[in-house]
């Protein structure tokens, strides 16, 4: 790709900033800029899309997205070192990249990006999980974004994309899968990055849905699921007492053994007893 853009390679780059990494940002920069064109793909046609990418760095995937045709990308950088590296890919794309400088929990995205919005992120790993809530429970739906494809410690990624009866089962695959599909669409090792972290990353693909699955109030859905799996090892009669004086009732109403275990549970039964939680 550096010789696509006439930018030079990311080593080259980060040792002219003196970007070195640091881990109380969650950084772990990518430096091959073949992958990071091949996450950039995976995110599918950009060529009509408005991008926000959160924690660019150095710009290695910042490059990617806007190779592969992003009509524009909104990349917020909390580390005020990494500006002037990404002030030179926005040189090499005119008018194509707008950095903001701010935490990506506190900035307004929202204003600087025209629909359609696709979100492509090598998320730091210390804000990556909570990033992820934010955009998967806005106050309407469907949200501001079409697609998320990001990376994430790989636990957290096989966390997203977890059927009943897993061990990596739990409230965040509820959460993703009730409003969207999710596919891991890449695995990454460790000696990908710089510095390397201790565990492997994969990177996610989730497409928002039009309408959740399976009816249900979102508060009720959540206050149910974060109950069960509060105690995943107690029985739902246990670990859901308190919701209602018939639990076990209500609870068979809606096709659930009142003996059953939370991972047990598939999405449209936790939606059914939610519904029959909120009358």
């Amino acid at each position: 790709m550096a010789a696509i853009d006439g930018l030079p390679p990311l080593r080259e780059v980060i040792a002219a900033h003196g970007l070195a990494a640091k881990k109380s940002l969650g950084q772990n920069f990518l430096l091959d800029l073949n992958l990071t064109a091949k996450i950039a793909r995976a995110a599918g046609d950009l060529s009509g899309a408005d991008v926000l990418e959160v924690g660019p760095g150095p710009g290695g995937l910042t490059r990617g997205l806007l190779a592969e045709g992003a009509r524009r990308v909104l990349a917020v950088e909390k580390d005020s070192r990494c500006l002037p590296a990404l002030a030179e890919v926005a040189a090499a794309y005119p008018g194509r990249l707008e950095v903001l400088e701010g935490d990506a929990l506190a900035v307004d995205a929202l204003a600087h990006l025209t629909p359609p919005v696709k979100v492509v992120a090598n998320l730091p790993y210390n804000v990556g999980t909570e990033l992820l809530i934010r955009w998967m429970t806005p106050a309407v739906w469907p949200p501001f974004w079409q697609s998320l494809t990001l990376m994430f410690q790989k636990e957290v990624a096989e966390r997203i994309v977890a059927r009943p009866g897993s061990k990596a089962y739990g409230r965040l695959a509820l959460m993703v899968q009730w409003r969207a599909d999710a596919r891991i669409v890449m695995t990454l090792p460790p000696e990908a990055f710089t510095p390397p972290p201790k565990i492997s990353s994969a990177v996610v693909q989730i497409v928002a849905l039009p309408a959740p699955r399976h009816p249900a109030d979102p508060a009720v859905l959540e206050r149910v699921v974060a109950m069960a799996f509060n105690q995943r090892r107690k029985m739902l009669r246990a670990s859901l007492k308190g919701l209602a004086p018939d639990l076990e009732d209500r609870l068979r109403a809606a096709g659930i053994e009142p003996t059953a275990r939370a991972e047990e549970i598939g999405l449209e039964a936790f939606c059914a007893l939610a519904r029959g939680l909120g009358r």
